[in-house]
């Protein structure tokens, strides 16, 4: 099973030509409200892949907590851990996506600040093939639970989004590191190298995974380096394009795959992402990425 502790969210998602500057007001072509936040994203990926998923958070008491939930149900995944908290509203996010399909993401935690590693139970968290993490919560909470999973033996997949800093040995910890390239360049100042997957492998000795956006992703792992290439696609969204590629690299640890095979799966769910709107209803399911490998092959 993949444990994810994280972030729920309310996504208000604002369809612009583009993106306004400081002390500018637009008109946007069209507004709608859907499921978000990454650690949502990432289990709704996951799941939609066919993987056991467990999702642990918190939402409010507001009318936005259903928003936040609904995909989670609809694609399997356990919230019997997600705690609703009577005094905090639901995480929030504002998003604008541009015409040429890139974002802008303004982020209201919210209750996301009341969940606590302690809703992972010892029970829960047993019952983990592997635990996902993002920095949508409080940083003390997540720096804890890396701390169980690591003294269970539990591999923790750690997505340091947004780029937070955290104790180098909680960062050692960690089986897998996802950033993307400016959540690399922090990293990298932070330890002093060089932030490619390779320089931040060594000052680690974690596994490093660099997403690259349009250009792929690389990794670095146990003495070897490689690449994976992204499927050249026309992007209309790339809101969530991040969190898919996480949510289908952890559905692909979880069933044993290798880390490269891995994130080649998850590359093609990532592309596939890209060409629909919307954070959650962009995610793909198996049946669409057996349909896409398929169709490439041929």
């Amino acid at each position: 099973m993949i444990v994810v502790f994280g972030s729920l969210n309310a996504d208000l998602i604002f369809q612009m030509k583009e993106a306004p500057q400081a002390g500018q007001t637009l008109l946007a072509n069209g507004m709608r409200m859907e499921a978000g936040g990454k650690g949502a994203n990432q289990a709704v990926a996951a799941a939609r892949l066919g993987a056991p998923v467990a999702m642990v958070g918190a939402v409010g008491s507001d009318a936005l907590a259903t928003i936040a939930l609904e995909n989670l149900a609809n694609a399997g995944v356990d919230v019997s851990a997600v705690s609703q908290e009577h005094e905090s509203a639901t995480g929030c996010a504002s998003v604008i996506v541009t015409a040429s399909g890139q974002n802008q993401i303004a982020v209201a935690l919210g209750a996301n600040l009341a969940s606590v590693a302690a809703q992972v139970t010892d029970a829960i968290l047993s019952k983990a093939d592997i635990l996902v993490l993002q920095m949508e919560s409080r940083t003390e909470e997540v720096c804890a639970l890396i701390e169980r999973a690591s003294m269970a033996k539990v591999p923790v997949l750690l997505n340091l989004a947004p780029a937070i800093r955290l104790p180098k040995e909680t960062l050692k910890r960690c089986s897998y590191l996802v950033v993307n390239e400016d959540e690399a360049e922090a990293l990298a100042g932070w330890l002093d190298c060089q932030p490619t997957a390779t320089s931040l492998n060594a000052a680690l000795d974690t596994a490093v995974i660099r997403t690259l956006g349009s250009k792929g992703s690389e990794a670095a792992s146990n003495g070897r380096f490689f690449q994976v290439a992204a499927h050249p696609v026309i992007p209309v969204d790339t809101t969530a394009a991040g969190d898919c590629f996480i949510g289908a690299l952890a559905s692909g640890l979880q069933r044993k795959l290798s880390l490269e095979s891995a994130m080649k799966e998850a590359s093609v769910a990532a592309s596939l992402a890209c060409t629909r709107h919307g954070s959650q209803t962009s995610l793909p399911w198996k049946t669409e990425i057996q349909d896409f490998l398929t169709s490439s092959h041929q």
